[in-house]
């Protein structure tokens, strides 16, 4: 599994691979030519409920990651479509918020490895 992590405000480089931006909102301020996104992946991103009530609150982390991960499982066609893409060549999840540790593509990246069996 060759997947990056990388903020989507954050220059594109050559080994970024196709990248995938996994948030629903588009991020602010930024142009589509400067996200420089091969594919954007709105409904594999956490719902709007669950974003609002996550809020990015570190306490609340690893409930977040259950819901998410539940919303995933019954999201099989968004899943697949994501497992193809990081399958065939190096991925790079793109996510639009300032907190790198503790977002909903670093727990995307967690499930999918777990999928991939690693």
């Amino acid at each position: 599994m060759k997947i990056r992590l990388k903020r989507v405000y954050e220059k594109p480089d050559p080994q970024d691979g196709t990248r995938v931006l996994v948030d629903r909102l588009w991020p602010r301020g930024l142009s589509k030519a400067e996200a420089n996104v091969d594919v954007w992946m709105k409904e594999i991103a956490p719902s709007t409920e669950l974003r609002k009530w996550y809020a990015h609150e570190r306490d609340k982390w690893p409930e977040f990651k259950e819901r998410y991960f539940r919303e995933l499982n019954g999201n099989e066609k968004a899943v697949q479509r994501l497992l193809e893409l990081v399958s065939g060549s190096r991925v790079t999840l793109l996510f639009g918020t300032k907190e790198a540790e503790l977002n909903n593509a670093v727990a995307l990246k967690e499930y999918l490895g777990k999928k991939l069996g690693r």
